[in-house]
């Protein structure tokens, strides 16, 4: 069995790590600072189990990654639609995670919203669990999504990361109670 070639790229936004993964057919993961080695490992494991990662900037210039993410950070509205990407996940993770994609910049959805858009309903809480596995935050917009009262609900980047990209965004009133339990 050949070996897949991961490329991986750090870089500071907002004052915070970001590591970017991308195969050949592009991007697959972004990971926040506070993300253990040990979980990039045991995704890259399971997906890629003979992998080789290589440090280059270069591919995800060449994606427009970097740019991208830039000029998120610094509060543009940025459209991810035209960036490649390879998704990793079961093909429901999948469904929900390209369900996140049609949230436009700047609006909410509720995760019921988000089980509607995907054509199951009754999904909530798998559509829920999906959302928080998303390898892609802020490309594939979790943070969009919000409980059914409006409220905050978990975010794998924690809560208080989930209200700054919202505000980025200009979504202020959102309240910030939720389930910081889910700050992994």
């Amino acid at each position: 069995m050949s070996k897949t070639t991961i490329y991986r790229h750090t870089l500071r936004l907002a004052n915070r790590s970001w590591t970017l993964m991308a195969s050949e057919l592009g991007v697959c993961r972004l990971a926040f600072e506070h993300d253990k080695v040990e979980s990039a490992a045991l995704w890259l494991n399971r997906y890629a189990p003979q992998h080789e990662l290589v440090d280059d900037r270069g591919v995800f210039v060449e994606f427009g990654a970097i740019e991208l993410l830039e000029n998120y950070f610094a509060g543009e509205p940025v459209s991810f639609d035209k960036l490649p990407l390879d998704i990793w996940g079961t093909p429901f993770q999948q469904v929900v995670w390209m369900g996140l994609a049609r949230i436009p910049y700047g609006q909410i959805w509720t995760y019921k919203q988000l089980a509607e858009a995907i054509n199951k309903p009754l999904a909530m809480r798998a559509v829920g669990t999906a959302n928080g596995q998303n390898p892609l935050p802020i490309i594939l917009p979790c943070h969009r999504v919000v409980g059914t009262n409006g409220t905050l609900t978990g975010y794998r980047g924690g809560l208080v990361l989930k209200q700054e990209l919202l505000e980025l965004e200009g979504i202020s009133h959102v309240a910030a109670t939720g389930h910081e339990r889910f700050h992994f």
